[in-house]
C-alpha cells in the first residue's frame, strides 16, 4: 500500500484551501493534511485543525497565537506564528507536497523555500510566478523540484500537454469567462460598485481574485504565469472570452491540431489533479452533460475597456521587474477599490502610472523584487491619495 501524501496547505482558510481540504477528506487513503496555515482567521484554522489533525499549524498574525496555542497544544498539534514560520513549515521532512494558496506577493517566499527543500509545489498563487517567475523556475530546476499548476486555466494546459511534451506548441489559448461586466463599455462601468464586481457569474472565489476577474487583470496575471510554467513568449499566447466556462484552456500544436480540457467550473478538479498527478483519482464531482449545455461561444477580449489585460501583456513583453511592479500596483489598487477609495475604472490608471515611473531592472535579484514591490506599493498609494477627484 502506498504511503499517504502529506500536504502542507498555505492559506487553508481561503477558498482554495477549503476546497483542497474537501479533496483530502474525500481521499483519506491517499492524502493527509500535514500542516495548515492562515494569516488571521484563527477560528477557522482551529476548526480545521481539530477536524484534520495536522502535526503543525501556523497562524501568521501573532496577536492570535496565544488563543490558537491554548486550544491546539493539548491536542498534540504544534503551533507557530509569524512570516518566518511559513518558510520553516514547508521545509519539514514530514511534508511531501506544498499547496501554495496564499493571496498575492505573500506566496513568493514560502514557495521558494519549499522548492529549495526539493518539495513538490502545487501552485494556486499565480502572483508567485508573476512577481519572480525567472527566479522561481530557476530555483525549481536547480533543486529538481516540480511545480504543478492549480489555476484551472494552467491545469487545463498542463493536462493538454500530457504525452505531448516532445511536440512543438504553436500557441496556447487561455479562456476567460469575461466576469460580471462582460460586454459593458466604459460609460457603463463608470459607477459600478465593489458589490457589482464581486458577483462572478460562474466561479466562487476570494474577493481579490474576483475583482481581478472583473477587471481582466486575473487573465493578465495568468498569461504571465503561463510564460514561466510553459516557456512561451507573449506572442504565442492568446486570451479568448468563453462565457460558459466549460473549456478551461486550449493548446494548438505545430500541425494545427488543438487540444482542449473541458469540465464544469469546479476548482476541486484541478486541485485534485495537482495533488494526485500523474494519477487520476476517482472523484464524485458533478459531470458535464453536453445535452443540457447551451452553445459554446467565444469572443475576443475588449482590451480598450478592460485595459488591465493590455497592461499585463506590456509588462510581460518588457519582463525584468515590470511584472512585479504591475502586481504590486494592482494589489494596492484592488485594496483601494474594495475600501471604496477609488472607482473601478481608475485601477488601470494607477497601474499604468506606476509602470511608467518604476525604475526598470532587466535582470532583477530577489532583493530587487522586494524593493520593486515595496516602492511600487508606496507609489501606488501616493497616486491614489493625490488624485482627489477619485
Amino acid at each position: 500500500m502506498t504511503a499517504k501524501k502529506s500536504i502542507a496547505i498555505l492559506g487553508s482558510t481561503g477558498s482554495i484551501g477549503k476546497q483542497a481540504l474537501e479533496v483530502i477528506q474525500k481521499n483519506p487513503e491517499q492524502f493527509e493534511a500535514g500542516a495548515l496555515t492562515a494569516q488571521s482567521n484563527w477560528e477557522e484554522l482551529v476548526k480545521q485543525a481539530l477536524q484534520f489533525q495536522p502535526h503543525t499549524v501556523v497562524i501568521v498574525d501573532e496577536q492570535y497565537y496565544p488563543r490558537v496555542k491554548e486550544i491546539l497544544l493539548p491536542k498534540n498539534i504544534k503551533v507557530f506564528t509569524g512570516e518566518k514560520a511559513l518558510a520553516s513549515v514547508v521545509q519539514m521532512d514530514s511534508v511531501d507536497m506544498v499547496l501554495t494558496a496564499l493571496v498575492g506577493f505573500a506566496g513568493l517566499f514560502p514557495t521558494l523555500k519549499a522548492l529549495e527543500a526539493k518539495k513538490t509545489v502545487a501552485l494556486a498563487n499565480k502572483e508567485t510566478l508573476v512577481v519572480a517567475g525567472d527566479l522561481v523556475t530557476r530555483t525549481a530546476n536547480q533543486n529538481n523540484a516540480a511545480i504543478y499548476p492549480v489555476d484551472s486555466e494552467h491545469s487545463a494546459i498542463f493536462q493538454c500537454l500530457a504525452g505531448e511534451f516532445h511536440n512543438p506548441v504553436e500557441k496556447i489559448i487561455l479562456t476567460a469567462s469575461g466576469g460580471p461586466f462582460r460586454g459593458m463599455k466604459r460609460e457603463q462601468l463608470e459607477n459600478v460598485t465593489k458589490d457589482d464586481a464581486l458577483k462572478h457569474p460562474n466561479w466562487s472565489m476570494g474577493k481579490k481574485v474576483t475583482i481581478d476577474s472583473a477587471s481582466l487583470m486575473n487573465k493578465g496575471l495568468e498569461i504571465i504565469e503561463a510564460r514561466w510554467l510553459f516557456g512561451l513568449p507573449a506572442s504565442r499566447m492568446e486570451v479568448l472570452v468563453h462565457p460558459q466556462s466549460i473549456i478551461h484552456s486550449m493548446v494548438q500544436f505545430a500541425d494545427g491540431n488543438i487540444k482542449a480540457q473541458l469540465s464544469l467550473p469546479d476548482m476541486r478538479l484541478p486541485i485534485q489533479y495537482a495533488l494526485s498527478y500523474p494519477v487520476r483519482r476517482k472523484a464524485d464531482f458533478p459531470r458535464v452533460d453536453f445535452a443540457k449545455l447551451p452553445n459554446f461561444t467565444f469572443e475576443p477580449p475588449d482590451v480598450k475597456t478592460f485595459r488591465n489585460l493590455a497592461l499585463a501583456f506590456e509588462a510581460l513583453r518588457k519582463e525584468g521587474n515590470m511584472p512585479c511592479a504591475l502586481n504590486a500596483a494592482n494589489e494596492t489598487a484592488v485594496e483601494a477599490f474594495l475600501n471604496d477609495r477609488i472607482k473601478f475604472l481608475r485601477m488601470p490608471d494607477v497601474i499604468e502610472k506606476c509602470m511608467q515611473e518604476v525604475f526598470f531592472i532587466k535582470t532583477p535579484t530577489l532583493e530587487d523584487y522586494i524593493m520593486t514591490d515595496q516602492e511600487t506599493r508606496i507609489k501606488a498609494t501616493q497616486i491614489i491619495n493625490t488624485w482627489k477627484e477619485w
